[in-house]
Parts: C-alpha cells; sequence; structure tokens
C-alpha cells in the first residue's frame, strides 16, 4: 500500500409534490432519492452556496430572488407553481445519503461544492481513436478555456445561439454532482436566465412501463405543481431548460424509420422516442437542453442536434483539489464516537491533517493524479476522518470501500442495449479484480500495459464481448487505473488509490472469480462426465426396458450423481479465500511493520521527513490491507451493499468462508505477535463485524500486548469493540507508550475490566485521566491486580483520586508509581490514606523527588499497614540521613513491609539491586539524563562506602559487581563514572 467528490448519481423519480415516506438509513441511496418529496417551504433558510471556481451565475445574478419570473410567468397562479417547484427540488436534492453523514450534522452539500474543470471539446475530438491505455499523464488536446456553469448556453465561436449542450465524462468525474449544483442554483434564483428547469432521470424514464404518455404527463406524473404552467411551456423558449441525466441508460434511435416525428407535447409516445424529438429540435425547438452522459454513450445523439459538447476533466487543478479537502475536512462533526466517548478531533487537528495532505499532493505527484477524480477526492477524505475523527458505530474501511462504490456503480450496467444487463461493477470485479490480485500474488503494483490487456481480454471470443470490453475501457478504466508518473516507472499503470487494488483482489476472491488449476481443471472433467453420462444413461434406459436386467437402473442412478460429486469437489473455494487471507495475514517479513492504520493514514498524508533516494533499492510491497478487506467483505452489511452493485455472495457461501477461515486461524493465530500485528490481527475481526466469530478465534488470547502502538480513538474502538464483549479474563494489558488520553482510557474501560495486569506507563496521562482510573477500580466488575502508572504526570491531584478509588478497591494488590511528579504532597497524601485500603501489597513511589520527611511518612504508614510487603523509594531527594533513618526503621520489627531506597542494605548488596538498575535501564532514555546521573552517583558512593566499611570478601565482591553495573549505566548517559 504506497500511498492511501463524488456525490451519488442522480435518480429522480415519479411522485415529485406528493406525501414523502420516512427514509430509511439503509435503504441504498438510489432507492432513497428515488422516493416521493412533498411540496411544502424546507425548514430554515435557504442556504447559499459557496462559490468556487466555476459559477452558476455572475454576482449580478446572485441578487436575483427566487420570486422573479421574468415575463412570462406573471399571473399569481403559475408563479405559485413556479415557487413551490422550486421549493421541492430543493428539498429533494439537498438531501443526503448516509455516506455523506459521517462528516457531521452540519455538513451541507452547498457549503462544499468545488466546480471540476469543464473543457469544450468538438466533434472531431470525439471521433479520435480511445486513447483510456495511453500512458504518461492525460492532457487536454485542445488550449479552449475551460467552461463555467453559467457559459454552457453561451453563443458558439461562429455567433450561433447553443440550444443543446453535452457534457460528457468518465466514472467518478463528477456528472451527477454537476447536475445537483445546477438545480440548486436554479432553486435558490442564481440561473436568471432560466424561468423553468425541468429535470429527467434517463434511469427512471427507461424503467417505465411500455405503456405510451405524452411529455407533459412526463412532467406532470413527476412535479405535480408544474400542471398550473403547461400550458405556458411552449412559449417559454430558451428559457425553459430540460436537464437529461444518464443519457446512456436510455436506447435513443434517431432513424426516422424507428422514431417518427412528433412535435406535439401532448401527444403520448414511448420516453425514448419524446426524448428523441425534443433533441431533434422538433418538438419545443426553443426549449434549452442539457445533457450528461458517459463517453460510450456520445454517438447516440447525432452532432447535428449539438451545439456544444463539454468533457468534465474532474480536478485537473492541485489548488482544487486543496481546496475541495479544506472544505470537507473542516466541517464540525458530531464529537462523539461508536461508544459515546467525547472523541473530536479539534480544529487544529483538522488543520494539521490539511496541511500535511496539502504537501504530500504538492511533493507526491501520483495522489494528485489520483484526485483528479473528483470522487477519489471523497475518498480521500472519508478514510482521513475515518481514521481521525470520531467512527460512527458499525463504520469500517471495508464499508466505506463498498459505500464508495455504490456511490458511483449503483444501478450502473455496462451496456443498455444488451440484454444481459450486464452490472457494470460485476465486470470491473471479473476483469479489474484479476489484474489486482495477480499483482497481490506477484507483490507488484506496478502494471505494463500488457498486464493490463491479457487481463481485459482474457476468455473474449464474440464481437459483443469486445464490444462490452470497448464501452468498459471508454466509461471506467480510468476510474480504476492511472498511469504512474513515478520516476523509473514511467510507462506503467498503477491502481488510481492503492487500497483499492487490495479491495478489489479481495472482492474477486471472495466472489469465488478465482479459479485454480485443479479446479479448472474439475470444471471440464465434470462437464465432460456430465456429457457422456446423458448420452450413457440413454443408452441404458432403452436397453433396461428390453432386458430385464436389475443392475441397470442402479447404474442409471449413479450416473447421474456422478457429475455433482465431481462439481461438490472441484468447485469448493472456500479453502482457497481462508488460505489466501490467513497466508497474507502472518507473513513474517511484515512483522514489523507499523500496523494497517499507521501505514494508510501515511500513504495519505505522507511521512515526514526526507524521501528515499530514487537510486535507492525499493522497499517490498506490503499488502496487509488485503485479508482485512477479505474478511469486511463477509460481513452482513457489506454483503447487502454488494447485492445492489450486481455482486451477490450468498449467505451459504459466507458462512463456508467463515467456517474455513476459523480453521485456519486456529490453527496459525496461536501465536504470539507483535503489538502492530496483534493489531492488525484485532483490525480483521473489527472488519469482518462478527462478535460470535471473534469470541471464538480470539478465545485463546491471554495477553494483549500493544506497547509502542499509537493508539487513536479509531484503534481505541477497534480493541474495545472486539475485545470489550469477551468473557475470559486477559492475564495482561500492556498499553505502554501508546499515546492513550483520558477519552481512549474511557473507550477502552470494557477490556480494562477483564484485565488481571494493566501497564499504562508512558503515556503523558495526567490527573483527568485519575477519574477514569478511579472509577475503574471502583467498578463492581474490576478485577486488576497489578496497575502500571509509571512516567505519566499524575501529580498530587491525580494521587487524590487514586486513593479514592483504592479506598474502595478490593482486587489491587501491585500499584506503580514510579516518576508520576507525586513530590512531597503526594507521598504525604498516600501517608494518610494509604490504611484505607486492605489488600496492597507492593507500592512504587520511587523517582518522584519527595524530600527526607514525605519519604518517612510514607515508610512509617507502611510498615503499619496489614497486607503491604515493599515500598520502593529510591531515586528520591533524600539525603544520606534520610536514607540512614529508613534503615534504621527496616530493622525495628520484623514481619513488616520492606523499604527499598538504596543498593546497599547495610553494608551489604540490597537483594533488589537487580530491581533498581532494571527499572533504570529501562527508562535510561527517557528520564532527565543530568538528574539521573545525580542519584545513579549517590548510589555509586553508598556502594562503594559499604564496601569500604566490610571485611567480608563475599560481599566486597557483591559490592564490586553491582558497582561495575552502576558505571556501566553512567558511561551510557554519556562519560566516566566521577
Amino acid at each position: 500500500m504506497r500511498w492511501g467528490c463524488h456525490l451519488p448519481r442522480a435518480s429522480w423519480g415519479s411522485g415529485l409534490g406528493r406525501t414523502p415516506q420516512t427514509p430509511d438509513e439503509h435503504i441504498p441511496f438510489l432507492i432513497y432519492w428515488n422516493w416521493p418529496l412533498k411540496g411544502v417551504r424546507p425548514c430554515g433558510p435557504i442556504r447559499a452556496f459557496v462559490r468556487h471556481y466555476g459559477s452558476s451565475g455572475s454576482s449580478a445574478d446572485h441578487a436575483s430572488a427566487p420570486g422573479r419570473h421574468g415575463q412570462l410567468f406573471r399571473s399569481i397562479s403559475a408563479a405559485e407553481a413556479i415557487q413551490r417547484h422550486r421549493r421541492n427540488l430543493a428539498e429533494w436534492f439537498s438531501r443526503l445519503p448516509r455516506e455523506e453523514r459521517q462528516f457531521g450534522p452540519t455538513f451541507a452539500l452547498d457549503t462544499v461544492h468545488v466546480d471540476p474543470v469543464i473543457r469544450e471539446s468538438t466533434p472531431d475530438e470525439l471521433l479520435r481513436p480511445s486513447t483510456e491505455l495511453a500512458p504518461g499523464p492525460q492532457q487536454p488536446l485542445a488550449c479552449l478555456p475551460p467552461l463555467a456553469l453559467s457559459q454552457l448556453f453561451d453563443p458558439d465561436a461562429c455567433g450561433r445561439r447553443v440550444q443543446t449542450v453535452v457534457l460528457y465524462g468518465t466514472v467518478g468525474t463528477g456528472k451527477s454532482t454537476l447536475v445537483r449544483k445546477m438545480v440548486l442554483d436554479w432553486c435558490y434564483g442564481r440561473l436568471p436566465a432560466f424561468e423553468l428547469l425541468i429535470p429527467f432521470s434517463c434511469e427512471d424514464l427507461s424503467s417505465l412501463s411500455p405503456s405510451p404518455a405524452s411529455l407533459y404527463q412526463l412532467v406532470t406524473q413527476r412535479y405535480t405543481p408544474l400542471k398550473e404552467v403547461l400550458p405556458l411551456m411552449a412559449a417559454a423558449g430558451s428559457r425553459l431548460l430540460f436537464v437529461l441525466h444518464g443519457l446512456e441508460r436510455l436506447n435513443l434511435d434517431f432513424r426516422l424509420a424507428g422514431t417518427g416525428l412528433c412535435s406535439d407535447p401532448e401527444e403520448p409516445g414511448p420516453p425514448a422516442a419524446i426524448m428523441v424529438n425534443l433533441l431533434r429540435k422538433y418538438m419545443l425547438p426553443e426549449a434549452s437542453i442539457l445533457v450528461t452522459t458517459r463517453p460510450s454513450a456520445i454517438g447516440r445523439i447525432p452532432s447535428k442536434y449539438v451545439g456544444r459538447y463539454g468533457e468534465i476533466c474532474g480536478f485537473s487543478d492541485t489548488n482544487l483539489q486543496k481546496l475541495y479537502f479544506q472544505l470537507r475536512l473542516n466541517q464540525p462533526d458530531c464529537g462523539y464516537g461508536a461508544g459515546g466517548a467525547r472523541v473530536s478531533a479539534t480544529p487544529a487537528q483538522m488543520d494539521s491533517l490539511v496541511q500535511m495532505l496539502s504537501r504530500n499532493l504538492e511533493g507526491h505527484h501520483q495522489i494528485a493524479a489520483a484526485c483528479f477524480l473528483p470522487s477519489y477526492c471523497w475518498l480521500v477524505c472519508a478514510t482521513l476522518h475515518f481514521l481521525h475523527a470520531p467512527t460512527p458505530a458499525g463504520q469500517t474501511l471495508t464499508s466505506i470501500y463498498t459505500s464508495f462504490l455504490r456511490l458511483n456503480f449503483s444501478g450502473e450496467t455496462l451496456d443498455s442495449a444488451d440484454p444481459s444487463n450486464l452490472s457494470l461493477m460485476a465486470y470491473a470485479a471479473r476483469t479489474m479484480g484479476k489484474l489486482a490480485y495477480e499483482g497481490v500474488s506477484a507483490r507488484k503494483t506496478y502494471f505494463s500495459e500488457e498486464d493490463v490487456r491479457g487481463c481485459l481480454e482474457a476468455g473474449i471470443k464474440t464481437e459483443k464481448e469486445f464490444q462490452l470490453l470497448h464501452i468498459f475501457r471508454r466509461d471506467a478504466l480510468r476510474f480504476f487505473l492511472a498511469p504512474c508518473v513515478e520516476p523509473g516507472h514511467l510507462g506503467t499503470f498503477v491502481f488510481t488509490v492503492p487500497a483499492m487494488q487490495e479491495y478489489l483482489a479481495a472482492l474477486y476472491i471472495v466472489l469465488g472469480l478465482h479459479k485454480t488449476t485443479l479446479q479448472r481443471v474439475g470444471k471440464e472433467v465434470t462437464e465432460l462426465v456430465g456429457r457422456v453420462g446423458e448420452d450413457v444413461s440413454l443408452v441404458l434406459g432403452i436397453v433396461a426396458k428390453l432386458l430385464p436386467l436389475r443392475i441397470l437402473p442402479l447404474i442409471f442412478n449413479l450416473l447421474k450423481v456422478v457429475p455433482r460429486v465431481f462439481g461438490r469437489m472441484f468447485s469448493k473455494s472456500q479453502e482457497t479465500v481462508a488460505q489466501a487471507m490467513v497466508l497474507e495475514m502472518f507473513r513474517e517479513e511484515d512483522y514489523y511493520n507499523d500496523d494497517v492504520l499507521d501505514q494508510m493514514g501515511a500513504s495519505i498524508l505522507g511521512v515526514e521527513g526526507p524521501r528515499r533516494h530514487p537510486n535507492e533499492p525499493p522497499e517490498d510491497e506490503v499488502f496487509e490491507l488485503f485479508p482485512m478487506f477479505m474478511g469486511g467483505l463477509l460481513s452482513a452489511h457489506n454483503r447487502a451493499v454488494l447485492a445492489q452493485l450486481g455482486c451477490p455472495i450468498k449467505n451459504l457461501d459466507a458462512l463456508e468462508n467463515a467456517q474455513a477461515i476459523r480453521k485456519k486461524l486456529g490453527k496459525l493465530g496461536q501465536q504470539v505477535l507483535p503489538p502492530s500485528e496483534l493489531l492488525d490481527h484485532l483490525f480483521f475481526h473489527y472488519e469482518f463485524q462478527n462478535q460470535r466469530f471473534s469470541a471464538e478465534v480470539l478465545s485463546s488470547l491471554r495477553q494483549l500486548n500493544l506497547a509502542g502502538v499509537r493508539m487513536t480513538p479509531l484503534k481505541c474502538t477497534v480493541v474495545a469493540a472486539v475485545l470489550g464483549s469477551g468473557r475470559h479474563a486477559l492475564d495482561e494489558v500492556n498499553l505502554a507508550s501508546c499515546q492513550l488520553d483520558p477519552a481512549g482510557l474511557r473507550t477502552l474501560m470494557p477490556v480494562f475490566l477483564r484485565a488481571r495486569k494493566l501497564g499504562l506507563q508512558l503515556n503523558s496521562l495526567g490527573p483527568e485521566a485519575c477519574k477514569d482510573l478511579r472509577d475503574l477500580l471502583l467498578h463492581d466488575q474490576c478485577q486488576i491486580t497489578t496497575l502500571r502508572l509509571s512516567n505519566n504526570p499524575l501529580t498530587a491531584a491525580g494521587v487524590a483520586l487514586l486513593m479514592e478509588g483504592l479506598a474502595g478497591n478490593t482486587s489491587l494488590t501491585h500499584l506503580s508509581l514510579l516518576h508520576t511528579d507525586l513530590g512531597d504532597k503526594g507521598l504525604e497524601l498516600l501517608a494518610a490514606q494509604l490504611d484505607h485500603n486492605k489488600q496492597l501489597q507492593e507500592l512504587n513511589v520511587a523517582y518522584n523527588g519527595a524530600g527526607d520527611t514525605a519519604a518517612l511518612a510514607l515508610a512509617k504508614a507502611a510498615r503499619e499497614h496489614p497486607s503491604l510487603e515493599l515500598l520502593h523509594l529510591y531515586f528520591n531527594e533524600l539525603s544520606s540521613e534520610g536514607r540512614q533513618v529508613l534503615r534504621d526503621l527496616e530493622g525495628t520489627a520484623e514481619g513488616r513491609a520492606r523499604v527499598v531506597a538504596s543498593l546497599t542494605e547495610g553494608t551489604a548488596v540490597s537483594e533488589y539491586w537487580s530491581v533498581i538498575l532494571s527499572e533504570v535501564q529501562r527508562n535510561l532514555n527517557s528520564w532527565d539524563p543530568a538528574r539521573v546521573r545525580r542519584h545513579l552517583e549517590l548510589l555509586l558512593r553508598d556502594l562503594e562506602d559499604s564496601r569500604a566499611a566490610t571485611l567480608n570478601p563475599w560481599r566486597k565482591a557483591q559490592l564490586l559487581r553491582v558497582e561495575g553495573e552502576v558505571k556501566a549505566l553512567l558511561e551510557q548517559l554519556g562519560g566516566p563514572a566521577s
């Protein structure tokens, strides 16, 4: 994975102006748009667009109020009908799909719109050979300036009036966004050139029954308020605008023999025939028409009926990409994650993300080439929002990519004229999935033209198949593949987003499209046995009638069973799915990489610091998202969305795949994994979204070691979602040096309640975090026996809260507060309230800057504690006299707590000397070097004094050995011991 917008396609159904139904969260967006819309004023004021790059109207146009309708619709009834029509359209086109609501409750499309570049083209350009596989960046062939929406119907270069405009673009370039923008501009009074705008979805028109209907009937069925103005439409002239969105859905026949002439808008006829006569300018000849289509369908309208062609080129300017990201990512969000904890990213954090992304766009040209498509800008924003903002409940990385494909491909067929009605996404899964999987298998991300052609043309034999391939190349190939612009790889192709390669490879496997050699041979054998069996069965049937042999019916039935047995033996692909997933998940060469979430963030935002020199050998390609996507695609939600895209995964197949994966994980998942790989394993279960499956596979997990993993809010959510509902106890949870914050502690609370040992060292946790730790200790399900909080700035205020938790806790026996900035006040608090807890056995308050008085008070309290056995006080600001008093105190009684304040006990070495020095060794790089040196020199002086005071040669040898260890630590700090 190397470095790693578009809005849903408009689909306006019948019934605008009738009572709406309440949309369901899980209903596909295209169906959601097809529901009726009531004709009432939307709540709140009409929102204005923020104008960026292209604009549908000039500054003078913006002042035009929606209620001004020129000279045509001056009657009160007509004006009110137009106003109701505006309100209905505004409400309809302002509705957001579920995928957009993740950006926050205040997010609105009209506040973040950035117009893609529209380049005027000519019919001669459209006749040029297709260059969909041309290496190198695609540059516009003409030097014409880009067009704004307000310029689409301006006179052409010869001064002729333009009445019909055709906008075309590949999947993902933003055709639906432009249509939505234009319609909303008209609704808000920013298109004064048109008094009436009527949008049609060609998908809707193509799905109508064969019964004929007139143009007026088509209009009133969809926009009821316009019944009042139908008689005036013929006189509206060019101030009437028809928008035909998605022309590739309609099969138009401009031959007179196929579609007769008709100029009467009240004459019933097939919808396609009505659209043909509109485009011929034979019906309502003065009306303006805007058509959007995919490139493969441009030729369905003869060029003589088109006044201007415009190619939607996406965000060819990096500044447009930056503006899009800035507007998207700076939206305020809900501020609450899946578990209800407040984990909202601050404006400063989002600004930092935007700045890092901008720098990566400037320095990493491949991501800029990908964001040429507005749809991929949406995907980048959605991924960053997933990684850094509150995560909606149930949202996964796989669901983001699946939703992204739904927004771009839902309902899309490869060719509307093809009787098979083949889904465009299903075709992409078969062809692009094959290329992606071969790349993952060969550990490569760069593909030659021969590689691409080999996957696209594999198995094509008929003219119809070649025609479908040609349509796919023109309409969708650029969506998946982009020419590589990296030095050293020019002339090759890469997947537009690296993670998309892994997603498509996973989809290719999960759909069962990958067949092994044995499966292919088995299929042929099965077909052969079936054909031979039919012939033999026919002969045996005749013989059985002539000869009364009892064995013949048995043979007859066996021949029927053989093909089915062969089919079952060779067609099972579940083992293939499980084997591919587990082998990729447990690759030992990937064990010490960053976790997949950090890899994805770095691929989008870039890696801060010097870049690798081009002459250095390339690093091995990593495909750790591949098994995550395989698990995610088997979840129920993603399977439902894939079914809408024409890529169904049967429930039985999903169940068998899950069982095969469980067996493989049961064999290989027992090994101890490095922290980053363990998080990847948990992330796989999070993507799979099957708690029962995860509970069975992870039932043997006893130690959760994520030390050193940067625990972002998302990672905390992942760990809590996967492990929080388990029943068995975790022997140890190690989250040392994980950059945890109080919000992360609250998210991980269900996991902490299962832990016996909990390590939270080196996390910069302050007094605020102690509130959550107090609640944890007071929880009735808490079973923690060891709590390590060393190297966190808890301070005395935090200890006061911890003592409240200790007073009501019955499980904790070992507490480490090493280097937690307690000072004298903190130790005095401990001394005063230590007797409130009766179970504590070991307390470590070393290196806290406490003086003699506070240390002695705590030591006395420890000696009187009924269960405390060991108290660590070394590396505090103790004088020689103070250390001597502590040694004297320890010798006053037997059976009380041992106090460790030095490496020596009288003239002998302390039995805890290795504990002290190992603690120093572990923290040598994080503690203040000058302060540590001073303490080590004091300990060294104690050792030398004890050695001089004893005559026992064995003790002298032990003291010399420990002196050597101390001197070695002093040398590591930079310089010999004094």
